[in-house]
């Protein structure tokens, strides 16, 4: 199964611990809301590690093939300088 479809399973399988918590004040429900969050968590960060990987893997590849070097790094433009504050009178 794809990574959306566990996200979505995830979710899915919260809704009726949320309600229970939210509606009915059940706080058992809350520690696994708490637990299923935590888990969302975790996955979100698998997920997005995943992905940068793929782009690192799929950049990584088209510029060797080329033979081409990669662009310069751009240099930051400097930092806009901060108004003075306003004289009291």
């Amino acid at each position: 199964m794809n990574n959306f479809g566990k996200l979505r399973d995830l979710v899915m399988a919260m809704e009726g611990d949320f309600e229970k918590f939210y509606d009915k004040s059940n706080s058992a429900a809350g520690t696994r809301v708490r637990k299923g969050m935590q888990e969302l968590k975790n996955m979100a960060q698998q997920i997005r590690s995943e992905v940068q990987n793929m782009k690192n893997d799929a950049a990584g590849s088209a510029g060797a093939g080329a033979g081409a070097k990669a662009p310069a790094a751009k240099k930051a433009a400097p930092a806009a300088k901060k108004a003075a504050p306003a004289k009291k009178k």
